[in-house]
């Protein structure tokens, strides 16, 4: 059964980031609060965690959409292309914040994604899911926790969601009441901004 953990975002303890980045560093999945919707992760550098994540989803690992988190944007370089000017100044512009972003992948991506040429970049205004990402030193790997029922779409208490979750993680973080929003998700990999889905994000910044 998963621990329940609570972190507060205005001052997320130490040690509480610290048990829940050994659990990802020992190959565990956490459920973790971002500045949109409660996040379903993983450490990144971990096929075992990804594997049970996409059979979580029910979808083949390297036909999957997850995210990658990252703590700032110094890490792009780890999975991302060479980005031009303009695609940069909209990043610094959007992040951190609820936004998703589609970015060319290069070849530096984990072995589990390497047919895809895109790869979605979060950077959430979330302290605790950004001290998470930036004690384990790489990004984590992540997906939004829908609900089963199509009229709530997104869980948004804690609690609840540890009752339904409990028995398929390893961690629950409380972090709070989470939005019933997701990201506003935006393709950079092409010759223009697209928006793919209108979310929590304002388009002002394109």
């Amino acid at each position: 059964m998963a621990q329940f953990i609570k972190i507060y975002e205005d001052k997320p303890s130490e040690a509480a980031i610290a048990k829940v980045v050994k659990v990802l560093k020992d190959g565990g999945l956490v459920i973790y609060p971002t500045d949109t919707v409660y996040g379903l992760g993983c450490d990144i550098t971990n096929t075992k965690a990804l594997e049970r994540i996409a059979k979580i989803k029910g979808i083949k690992l390297d036909k999957a959409n997850f995210s990658f988190i990252c703590n700032d944007l110094s890490n792009l370089s780890d999975y991302v292309k060479q980005i031009d000017t303009a695609t940069f100044k909209i990043l610094k512009r959007a992040l951190p914040g609820p936004y998703t972003f589609i970015l060319p992948g290069n070849n530096n991506l984990p072995k589990e994604f390497k047919k895809k040429t895109t790869v979605g970049i979060r950077v959430p205004d979330n302290a605790i899911a950004l001290e998470i990402v930036k004690q384990l030193g790489n990004p984590i790997v992540s997906t939004s926790i829908h609900d089963d029922d199509d009229v709530i779409e997104y869980t948004t208490d804690p609690e609840l969601i540890f009752e339904k979750w409990q028995n398929l993680v390893d961690i629950v973080i409380d972090g709070g009441y989470g939005d019933n929003i997701g990201s506003t998700i935006i393709d950079l990999s092409g010759d223009e901004p697209m928006v793919v889905r209108e979310g929590k994000g304002s388009l002002d910044i394109l």
